[in-house]
């Protein structure tokens, strides 16, 4: 497996690391892997339009059977039987085709379907900050544009390429029986053909590859450009960004002409081979016939299958085109789904003990140069509630991010026990201020955390964070729709959504990074007051946006610069005069609060 190169070519200011790309032959083996399971199908499907090429193939000595009959001055009589295996052999071709096409095509959207769940799966588990190094843009690129090039090239290019290939191989195979001195006349087209191939393929494999990479560059700019729009404008930053916008786009349309200037030499070279090799057999032809070798059916038999030639062969090597661009799709996809085991986020260590977790000498960098966490060493016992408290950048989030699962640590380990083995649910849950909306309704958007909740499951999980009365006072309660498109919820009820799920999927031990943040000073109260009850039972990590949190868990551990510095209750820690105490009485009012 190969990484790409860090950006565009040519553009100096991208800085992302991308996502790896899988080579060539790691892309062929994962395609075989993926075929694997269906290898019956691809058989009989291959089996079926070999039959059907094979039928077709008829059509020209029948047509050049014809031509005798007519050269010969026959009666009109002997045209019945050569008309009358035309019109069977264009019905049993008709079948057999449609027949083989359409097992080639659930073949290719089975295994299409494979790597796509391959695909999110792999992505789902990446660690949160390789997927930040990377850029949303990155990742957006893929399972769109990327799983949109190989779907189409699945749907038709596929079909058509295996259809192709049959027809050249079996065509050429009918000319040497007719007379092998027309297949070495057709071949002359060959060395013409091999060549127009293996121009644009040398050039088509760097061409789509930088263009995927620079539709993902592009992408990623967007998304930041529209993202953060109101600080764009705020800081007057309106003209950067736009040129910054530009840049990628021309760098997208400067590959996007280079390929389109690539595929018009293509076509011309193969106009050029086609050209010569009917010539070719044109010639043979005449020479055949007038030394008496060949009748003028098979003559015209042959010049028929010759030009019958022209659309496989110009479709094979035209679907060349298709075939690069899904190949180099492919290979953004593999490349996520083959990254190794070791980069993936892997399950939480767990001991015999009862639910608690143990955060033994975990560091963790974001890059070289970029160590967030030091040696960090905690202890969550069954059932206490922990808050973290620091000023910002002290790695309260990162802390909470590797306990939850959703980042490995660079160093150390975290464990979390279990008091019964081999939960349903998750271990631990993470709840942050970034809370998703799912569209549908909301019932469906509750069961994402426990599918098989029934409806007074949900009601029991909505009460339990003060959310039932909003709820049933929707236009059509459980049932409402939600999300893009539907009923919009503001930031405190959809928080409050989010500590449904977890009171739903009821893991041991919950992560709870600023979930509170987002409901402002008038719904404050009520959204601590759900994740309270939420969290009631459980273990807790709270990263504490309001010290009114701190004060009510059970220790508070105060973080900074990446180290614990403070560990205690909220009486022990204000009397000791330490940071803590320091937090306390800027954040109390005594003099302009840090942002925490």
């Amino acid at each position: 497996m190969t990484s790409t190169p860090s950006g565009i070519p040519g553009t100096a200011d991208d800085s992302a690391e991308l996502l790896p790309i899988a080579s060539g032959a790691r892309t062929r083996a994962a395609l075989r892997t993926l075929i694997r399971p269906d290898r019956g199908r691809a058989l009989l499907g291959l089996g079926v339009l070999v039959g059907a090429t094979a039928v077709g193939l008829l059509v020209q000595p029948l047509l050049g059977r014809i031509v005798d009959i007519v050269a010969d001055g026959r009666p009109a009589d002997a045209l019945t039987l050569p008309v009358v295996l035309l019109l069977v052999v264009a019905v049993v071709q008709g079948v057999t085709t449609t027949l083989g096409l359409t097992q080639v095509a659930r073949l290719g959207e089975t295994v299409l379907a494979r790597l796509r769940e391959q695909f999110v799966e792999r992505a789902l588990q990446l660690p949160a900050d390789r997927l930040e190094r990377a850029g949303a843009g990155d990742l957006t690129a893929r399972v769109t544009g990327d799983v949109a090039r190989v779907a189409e090239a699945v749907r038709s290019a596929l079909p058509e390429m295996a259809r192709s290939v049959l027809a050249i191989v079996l065509t050429l195979g009918a000319m040497a029986l007719l007379d092998v001195r027309f297949l070495l006349a057709a071949l002359l087209a060959v060395p013409v053909q091999a060549l127009t191939a293996r121009w644009y393929v040398r050039r088509a494999v760097t061409v789509y590859a930088d263009q995927r990479v620079a539709n993902g560059s592009q992408q990623q700019q967007l998304l930041e450009t529209i993202g953060g729009a109101v600080t764009v404008r705020g800081h007057r930053l309106e003209e950067q960004h736009t040129e910054k916008s530009a840049r990628r786009s021309r760098k997208a349309v400067e590959l996007t002409m280079r390929s389109v200037h690539l595929v018009l030499g293509f076509y011309a070279r193969l106009h050029i081979a086609e050209y010569i090799g009917l010539a070719a057999v044109l010639v043979t032809g005449f020479f055949l016939v007038r030394d008496g070798s060949v009748s003028i059916g098979t003559a015209t038999a042959a010049a028929l299958y010759f030009h019958s030639l022209f659309g496989p062969v110009n479709a094979a090597l035209v679907l060349l085109d298709d075939a690069q661009s899904a190949a180099a799709g492919l290979a953004r996809l593999v490349g996520v789904t083959d990254i190794e085991e070791s980069a993936v986020q892997l399950p939480h260590q767990r001991t015999e003990a009862g639910a608690a977790v143990t955060v033994d000498a975990v560091s963790h960098a974001y890059g070289p140069g970029r160590t967030v966490l030091h040696e960090v060493s905690l202890t969550l016992r069954a059932g206490e509630h922990v808050a973290l408290v620091g000023t910002s950048g002290a790695g309260k989030s990162t802390l909470a991010r590797l306990v939850a699962g959703v980042q490995q640590p660079t160093g150390g380990t975290v464990s979390v026990a279990q008091s019964a083995p081999g939960p349903a649910g998750p271990s631990v849950v993470l709840v942050t201020q970034e809370v998703h909306v799912f569209t549908g309704t909301l019932a469906e958007d509750l069961r994402l955390a426990r599918p098989d909740a029934s409806d007074a499951d949900l009601r029991t999980a909505l009460a339990t964070v003060h959310a039932l009365e909003w709820a049933e006072a929707l236009p059509e309660g459980l049932a409402t729709v939600v999300g893009e498109g539907g009923h919009r919820l503001d930031p405190a009820r959809a928080q409050q959504l989010a500590l449904a799920r977890l009171v739903l999927a009821d893991p041991p031990v919950a992560v709870l990074d600023e979930a509170t943040a987002e409901a402002g000073s008038a719904g404050a109260r009520t959204l601590e007051g759900s994740a309270e009850a939420a969290l009631a039972g459980r273990t807790a990590l709270v990263v504490a946006h309001r010290l009114t949190q701190a004060v009510a868990a059970d220790r508070i551990v105060v973080l900074e610069a990446g180290r614990v510095v403070e560990s205690g209750t909220h009486d022990e820690l204000r009397t000791a005069d330490g940071p803590y105490a320091t937090l306390w009485r800027a954040w109390s009012g005594s003099r302009a609060a840090p942002h925490l």
